[in-house]
Order: C-alpha cells, then structure tokens, then sequence
C-alpha cells in the first residue's frame, strides 16, 4: 500500500508541469517571416518528400526502419532546397538562417526537457518502482473488472507525469499477468489503457508532446491546462463505463510475486518532484527557460547517484544486503546509463518533424491550409478535424503545424485543440505510441481490427469530452 501511495504523489504532483520559456519578441517575428513559394518546384519536392518520409514512419512496423531516420533526411534536405530557392529569388541568406535558428531553438529547449524526464523514468524504472507497483496490484488477488477500472485509471493518472508509452507498457504488463489467456478481457482493457493513458497526458503541459508544444508556444499559462481535467475525464470514463459492462467479475488466481524497490527508489521519486518544481520556478519566478530548470534537477539526480553507487559499491566488496541491492553481481547505478537509455529515436524524430514543418511554413504552405481550415471551416470544427487527423497521422507533426499556422484564437479553441489533438490518438490503434506499444505487448490480442470494433464507444467519448469543454469553459471561447 505504501508503494501506490508513494506513486499516486508522484503523480499529482505531476499536475505541475512546465515547458519552455517565450522568445523573444523581435526574433520570433525575423522568424515568422513567411514567402508564397507554393507553386515553386522546390516547393513541391519538399511537400512530397515530407510525405514520403512521413509514408515511411507510418510503416515502421512493417519496414522495421526507424521513424527518426527518414525524418531526419527529409529535414535536412527541405532546408537545403529553401537556402538554393531564396538565392535563387533573392532573398537574403540570413532570412533561411534565421529561421531555422528558431526551429533549432524550440527544439533545444523540448530536447533538453524530455532528456531529463526520460532520465528520471529510467532511473525509477531501474530502482523497482514501476514494476513493484506492478507486482502489488497482481498480488491483490482482483476481479477482472476491478483489474479493468484500475489499470484504465493508473493509465489516466500515471500519464500526466510519465509519457503515454511508459504508462500504457506498465498497465500493459499488468492486465497480461493478471489474465493473458483470456482475449476479450486483454483486449478491452488494452483499449481502456490507451483511451486512459491519452485522456491523462491531454490536461497536463507534462502528460503529452503536443501539450508542452502548446505551452512552449504560450498559448496557454501554467494554470489554465487544468480547465481540460474534467472534459478528459469524460473522454475516458464514457467509453470506459460502457465496455466494463462486457467484463465479467471473474476472479483470476493471485499471483505471489512479491518485488520491492531498490535502495534509494523513494528519494528519485521525491527528486523528480523537486526537479519539476524548479522548472516551474525557473519559469514563473525567475523568467528563464523551464528546460534550464530541469537541466538543474538533473544534477540532483546526478549527485544521488554518485551516493547510491558508493553505497552500492560497498555492499559488492563487503557482500551485505542493502534494501534490494546489487550483490546479484549487476553494476552499480549509473546516471550516464540512465541518459543512455532514453528514447533516442523518439528525440531525434522531434527534431525531424519540427525542421520539416518549419521548413514546409517557409515555402507558405501552412499558412495556405491555416486559410482553408480556420478560416473556410471556423476554429471549432478545425480543431475538432486536427484530432481526427490526428488518429491517422502522428499528432506531434500536427500540432507543431498548427502552432506554425498560428491561428488567432481564444484561449478556449487553444485548449480544444490541445484536447483534440492529444486524445483524438484513441480513435484508432495506430493513433497514438500508447496503442502501438500495446499491440506488441499483447501481440495477436490487441489488434487494430479489436480496436476498430470498439472505435463508436471511443469516439462517443470523443464527442462528449469536446461538448464537455465547451459548456464547462464556455467563459473562455
């Protein structure tokens, strides 16, 4: 019971996240510089490219080619044909320069805030905190539906902090220790996890990509991210609600597997906490980046590292029990293997992804889409359409688009489409890292096709979490 304590604080005090501090004024604007070169051939083979590239990261489960790799080209090679197409035209270099400094810029700021949250999740991962959580909630001895609604609400508040992936593997393993033989119930409660694990990163500036896009931009303030709360409740609870009425109250057998947290787990939980703390006041107090705060409570970690391994080291050359030490014979722990461990893949294709739309607004095209959907379709149905878009395509390239297009809109349409854009993953399986991960998990089980047949619940709770925010944040519109 302590262990799930300790984890539900950690993850309310996820509730305060943070990204990245505003630009400056002058340089944003050097940066939003935007040309009509839509109809140039240059123009036209970046747009293709970015879509063959995107055509690729799209197969990665068949191809098996990382997601990163042709981002990365495509990136590169877009920035080239923009220089070659302003010489070209006359434009001044430093325009070209400039704006991609920008795009490099947000990417730093992203980059440096998620390499130290990966850290922590790694690190907590390593300590036993996860899989302690784990190994206490098949112990219990739980009905099938109890299993259900428990997994499905650890996966809404568990997101918030860690990213969708982590929390959706971590419930995963969950559902498949408890019953893996029994297919109907894995794959509702997968769907469960992953509606869940969407819902909860969709209210906090820290529970998903896009949302600390949107805070990075300034779109929305610290506080204000929490009007979504109830809104992706009802996203999740809706759907949740109707499919546990197809799990049965079966009773699995217990499990006896018993796991503690290695020595130190509790006080990495209380530095994480402290880290994001200091984000928030880097921030809200002092006015520097947020990244440049967790850059500090990375070195927390760091230093508590060195402690652990000295006592770690200890216990190998004396052969004495340390908690849940390492006198198996497996090393000391390391931060530098925690920083190693940290989805390079993933970061590397954020740093595609941004280069290809910034490169792509240079040209002028979102700024020609920003025309037709805000414009020609009205705020509200665009962003109702961005989450639809984004069950198909990757919501990261689709957000950061929108934030390129730079739409003029209130602060309500601003936290719908963050709400679209982060839960909208959920309609499809495809949709979203969390529904991917768990088709490998519980591979033959969770299929797209199982998650297809229950897409009408989901996307009735799609529907109810956007009427939700806008009766409940009306004021805000």
């Amino acid at each position: 019971m302590k262990i799930l304590l300790n984890t539900l604080l950690l993850m309310l005090c996820g509730a305060l996240p943070v990204l990245a501090a505003e630009h400056g004024e002058a340089a944003a604007a050097a940066s939003h510089t935007v040309h009509n070169l839509t109809t140039t051939t240059f123009g036209y083979a970046s747009l293709a490219l970015f879509v063959f590239a995107y055509i690729l990261v799209m197969l990665e489960e068949i191809t098996h080619l990382r997601k990163s790799k042709p981002v990365l080209m495509a990136a590169g090679i877009i920035w080239v044909l923009i220089a070659i197409t302003y010489r070209q035209i006359g434009i001044p270099a430093e325009e070209a320069h400039t704006a991609i400094m920008h795009n490099i810029s947000e990417y730093a700021e992203l980059f440096l805030f998620l390499l130290v949250a990966m850290t922590y999740i790694n690190s907590m991962d390593e300590r036993n905190v996860f899989q302690a959580l784990r190994s206490w909630l098949v112990s219990k001895g739980f009905s099938l539906r109890i299993v259900f609604w428990i997994t499905g609400f650890l996966a809404f508040i568990i997101s918030p902090v860690a990213d969708n992936l982590t929390t959706a593997l971590l419930m995963g393993a969950v559902v498949m220790a408890v019953a893996k033989d029994n297919k109907k119930f894995v794959a509702l409660a997968c769907i469960n996890i992953v509606v869940g694990a969407n819902a909860g990163g969709a209210f906090s500036p820290f529970g998903d990509i896009t949302t600390l896009m949107v805070w990075q931009k300034g779109q929305a303030a610290f506080g204000e991210f929490f009007y979504l709360f109830i809104p992706a409740l009802i996203n999740w609870i809706i759907p949740a609600a109707i499919m546990s009425l197809y799990i049965s109250k079966e009773v699995p057998k217990a499990m006896t597997e018993k796991i503690q947290m290695k020595f130190g787990a509790k006080r990495v939980i209380v530095l994480f906490i402290l880290t994001i703390v200091t984000a928030v006041s880097f921030h809200n107090f002092l006015e520097l980046p947020p990244a440049a705060g967790m850059m500090l409570g990375l070195s927390y970690l760091g230093f508590f590292s060195y402690y652990i391994k000295i006592k770690e080291k200890r216990a190998l050359e004396y052969d004495k029990p340390l908690g849940i030490s390492t006198v198996d014979g497996t090393d000391p722990f390391d931060i530098f293997q925690k920083v190693a461990r940290a989805e390079w893949d993933t970061l590397l294709f954020f740093y595609g992804v941004i280069l290809c739309v910034g490169g792509l607004s240079q040209f002028g095209y979102l700024a020609m889409v920003s025309q037709k959907m805000y414009t020609g379709l009205g705020a509200t149905y665009a962003n109702v359409l961005v989450g639809v878009l984004s069950a198909i395509v990757d919501n990261i390239p689709v957000m950061f688009a929108v934030l390129t297009m730079d739409p003029s809109m209130p602060l309500g349409q601003w936290l719908l489409v963050t709400l679209t854009a982060g839960v909208g993953g959920s309609l499809l399986s495809i949709g979203s890292a969390a529904g991917v991960a768990l088709m490998g998990t519980a591979r033959g089980t969770y299929t797209f096709g199982a998650h297809l047949k229950w897409m009408p619940v989901v996307a009735l709770g799609y529907i109810a979490s956007i009427f939700a925010h806008i009766f409940i944040n009306a004021k805000l519109f």
